[in-house]
Order: structure tokens, then sequence, then C-alpha cells
């Protein structure tokens, strides 16, 4: 029997006045998307909109989560909506799945308009946690600030938003799925694809599989130990390390997605990767990792816990891409970090006689550096990259001075006492007399040779990124940065501050890192006095 086709009904609405994006699209509370009516339907509204018209009718665009619960509901509201906005096919993972990297594979391979991701990163799920939404664009990357705005600008004036409400898709179904629309000359596509497969495809030709598949497997393999955290990187996992690269089964650990990440922030660091750290701790194991919710951060540890800081693990690839074979093929073209990464990566570039490209935080800010043909490799401090093993790491600490860094992070904070906290604190530093300050901490000594509020001017197409962190830099190189974090989920502000110092001697590059930066965080606490200012003892994460 002939089915009738899907009516395409028009909701009204009324805008809200809290749907700008920020660094890593819009996250809230769950219950913030969940509860309030029209406030998932309304963002999605504007990001459709967003895209030109011409541009949108008939186009494809990718749709893929972490797992974390809402996501489901979520892809079934997006796949109604897209269908109405004239889209003409989504590609999803299967169960709704698809890392972050993942996602801007297959927007490149398919050239895509975009992508919606739905994860609120590193934050906690559940339905008290957070739930978040990226709009990632053509190229694969996060949307840039022209793109946010639009969005924004979109959100605050909607009156409407277009829906097929009785449309309904099958996320554990692989194949294509068809749907007739009322007044659509073609049918709507929804393809539900293996969340793997593309992105497998794309590291086989990047590194060589045969050579890790012999280093795993062979007679002198590495005990490794591998935390997914529940989140979507657990099938990746077990697909990549485990079937295709011969690691066993019991390397990979909490490679099931659950919707609340087991009860745990699905946040690869010290602080919450703790099962991770004990394990590695206790010497059976040679190497370990963690992954966060979405798969774009991770955390690396050698032998005995032997922790890599992000910072060291850009720099530390950088300086060996020549072991992979599409550098071999391609070269290198330069290197890029945000502002709050140490200068580690700076020195190697220098060695290398490549460009370095200094960056706000966001990854959207690579995105024209990598496609202009300036940068090959880029990474942040917050665990975007990172490598392996304490001798690694001493052979390139050995051939660039090292620099040691320390990342505190307070979480939590009343809003307004943190904007002020920081409006106050630049104007400290912005005082002309500020830049002949000298501090004197037991037998140190800092003198102030720079302070500013970072500035990026994109090389490419000169767009302007203005209040990106506040830094302080001494005439030793060593710096401070103070930067508000736009990764929250709706909890309150968070606020990190970064001590950096180079260590030109070599017997005290293995000392705790706290304690060899003790005088610049003193001076830090000092100036900012965020302790005093915000009522904490301290911060809530060190890294």
């Amino acid at each position: 029997m002939e089915t009738s086709p899907i009516p395409v009904v028009t909701v009204q609405t009324a805008p809200f006045e809290d749907q700008r994006p920020g660094t890593n699209g819009l996250r809230r509370k769950t219950a913030v998307f969940e509860g309030k009516k029209n406030y998932l339907q309304n963002y999605i509204q504007s990001v459709l909109s967003s895209i030109d018209l011409r541009d949108r009718q008939g186009c494809t665009m990718v749709v893929g989560s972490d797992g974390r619960y809402f996501s489901r509901a979520a892809i079934e509201v997006i796949v109604q909506m897209a269908a109405a906005n004239g889209i003409g096919r989504l590609v999803i993972g299967h169960s709704g799945l698809l890392s972050t990297p993942a996602v801007s594979c297959i927007i490149r391979k398919i050239k895509a308009i975009g992508g919606i991701i739905l994860t609120a990163s590193h934050n906690p799920g559940g339905p008290g946690g957070d739930f978040g939404i990226k709009f990632n664009v053509a190229n694969g990357g996060p949307s840039p600030d022209t793109v946010m705005e639009r969005i924004y600008q979109v959100s605050r004036t909607l009156e409407e938003y277009a829906i097929c409400p009785d449309l309904r898709i099958d996320l554990s179904r692989l194949g294509r799925q068809e749907f007739d629309l009322e007044n659509k000359f073609k049918p709507f596509r929804v393809e539900i694809v293996d969340s793997v497969e593309v992105y497998l495809q794309m590291l086989r030709n990047i590194f060589d599989f045969t050579a890790i598949k012999s280093l795993l497997t062979g007679p002198d393999q590495p005990k490794i130990h591998i935390d997914a955290m529940n989140g979507v990187m657990g099938p990746y996992v077990r697909r990549i390390l485990c079937d295709e690269l011969g690691a066993p089964a019991n390397s990979a650990v909490n490679c099931v997605p659950l919707e609340d990440f087991g009860g745990r922030p699905p946040e690869p660091n010290l602080t919450y990767a703790t099962s991770l750290v004990e394990s590695m701790k206790g010497g059976d194991f040679g190497f370990g990792a963690a992954f966060d919710a979405d798969g774009d951060r991770y955390m690396i540890l050698g032998e005995n816990g032997f922790f890599v800081n992000p910072s060291d693990s850009v720099a530390i690839m950088g300086a060996n891409l020549s072991t992979i074979p599409y550098f071999r093929q391609y070269g290198v073209k330069g290197f890029a970090r945000s502002m709050a990464t140490s200068a580690a990566l700076d020195r190697v570039a220098k060695a290398m006689k490549l460009a370095l490209y200094e960056t706000p935080t966001g990854w959207r800010y690579f995105g024209n550096l990598m496609d202009s043909g300036r940068c090959s490799v880029c990474g942040e401090e917050s665990f975007g990259t990172g490598m392996t093993y304490k001798m690694i790491l001493t052979c390139v600490h050995k051939s660039c001075v090292h620099l040691m860094i320390v990342r505190f992070d307070y979480e939590g904070l009343d809003p307004r006492a943190a904007f002020y906290l920081m409006r106050d604190l630049e104007a400290v530093i912005s005082d002309k007399a500020f830049t002949s300050q000298k501090f004197a901490v037991g037998d140190h000594m800092y003198s102030v040779e720079k302070a500013d509020n970072f500035e990026y001017i994109d090389p490419v197409d000169g767009t302007v990124a203005r209040n990106q962190g506040l830094r302080i830099i001494f005439n030793d190189a060593s710096r401070l940065v103070f930067r508000m974090s736009g990764s929250g989920g709706g909890m309150g502000s968070t606020i990190r501050i970064y001590a950096e110092s180079f260590e030109r001697d070599p017997e005290r590059h293995n000392r705790e890192t706290q304690v060899v930066l003790g005088p610049l965080i003193a001076i830090a606490l000092k100036i900012s006095n965020i302790h005093e200012r915000t009522g904490r003892r301290g911060p809530n994460v060190i890294t």
C-alpha cells in the first residue's frame, strides 16, 4: 500500500537570549536542553538557518554524538528538522556514535557542508550532567567566529522552526533509509554508517600499520593499558588497537559507551583518570592512555605512571614526524599551538627551520592555517595531543631546553566574581609601570618584560580575535597566563592559570614541576588574589 508523504510542520516559538555558542559550541546543563520547551529546536534551527538557503537545499550533513544521555532524542529532532529545512542527505554514525575526529574525517571525505556533533567533551554526562552541540564546517573543523556569530544572531530573532514530527529513523540499522516529504521533489535520505571504518581508512593512509602491529605482537611487545572512559572512543579502541593492530583484548578497558560515562567525568587527566594512573603506577604496563568523551583529547602515561605533559607531547610529535609515512611523503609545512601551550614546540620549529603560529585557544583557529598549507601539526595544552615514553621525552629535553609548565583550574566560580577578577587583573598588568616590575621570591628574581591581553590576527583571512587571555612574560622567558575557559556547561566560570619556565639544569628536569615552578605560582596567586576574591583554598584540578 502506498504511504502518504510525511508532512512538514512550522512551529511558532520565541527566542532565547543565552544561545551564543562558545569555544566548543553551545553547552548547557542537560536539563536545559531536555526541559526547556523548544530550547533544542531553536538552536538547531539557528544552525540550519545560518547556512545560505542555496547551499542548504539538497546538501549533505554529518551527525554524530559521544553517546551521552539525551543524544538519541536529540538526533531524532535533528533528523526531523534537517528534512524539513531542505537538507538532502544525513550521514549518521551507527547507534548515533561518531567521535569528533571521525566527524571531521567524514565531512572532508564526502564533501559535506558540515556536521553536528552532540557532545560536552570532558564534562559529565547523565540527566544531571551537561549536554552540548557543536557545528563543524565544510573543512571538517569547528565553526569560525563569523559562523558562530551568525548562528547567535539568528537565535536572537527566531520566531518559528520547521520540523517533520512524524519522521522516524532506526539508528541501529546500517544502510540507507529514504523518506518522501510533502512538497519536496526528491526523497530525504538518511545513511547509517559504521562509526569507525572511514576514520580507520584515513589512519591507514597516515601511519605504518604493519610496523605498529609488529611492535604490538612481536617478542618485545610493550604491555599497554588503554582506558576509553566509557565514551565514544570504546569502539575505536577495540576495532583499531585490538582487532586491526593485534593488541590483546584485555589491553582496553571501559570500552562500552555509557550515557553517564560510568558516573565519572570523561576527562583524561591525573585527577579524573585515576584508575589508569593507579594501574600505571604499579609498573605492570609500559604505555597507558585515556580518552575524553568525544575523542579529541587524551592523556599519555609511561611506565610507573610517568606523565607526559600535553605541551611536551606536541613537541615530541613535531620532532619525530619523519617516522610517519605520511610526512615522509608530503613533508612538514609548519607548526601551530595555542597561546596557553608551552613554547617547547617553538624550539622544535626553530631547530627544523619551520614556521610556528601562536593562536588563541580553540581548534577552529588551526583550520585556516592547515587548509592554506601553512601548518602540518598543531596542538593544545588541554590534552589535545600526546606521545610516548620518558626516554623519548628526555632526548627531546636534551635537544632543546626543557620547558616546565603547570596549570591550575579553578572551576565552578561565581561568574561575576570571575569576570571582575579578570577585569581588575588586566587593569593591573596594563599599567605602564607594571612592565618595570620586579618580583623577588626566595632566591629568584623575575623582571617583567611584557604584559598584555593576547590578540590574534589570522594570517590567512586577516580576522582578529581579541581578549584571548592575559600574559605576563618575564625577561628569562618565563610566563604566566590567566584565561577564562569557554568549556563549561553552565556550572559557573572557570579560570585557568598557567606557569611556565625554562629549566636549563638537567638535574632539575625530574623534580616535581610544582616545586620548580613554586616561585612563579606564588607570583600568580599574589597579583590575582584569586583565593581571597573567590573564597577558594586552591584549584580544583592541577595538571
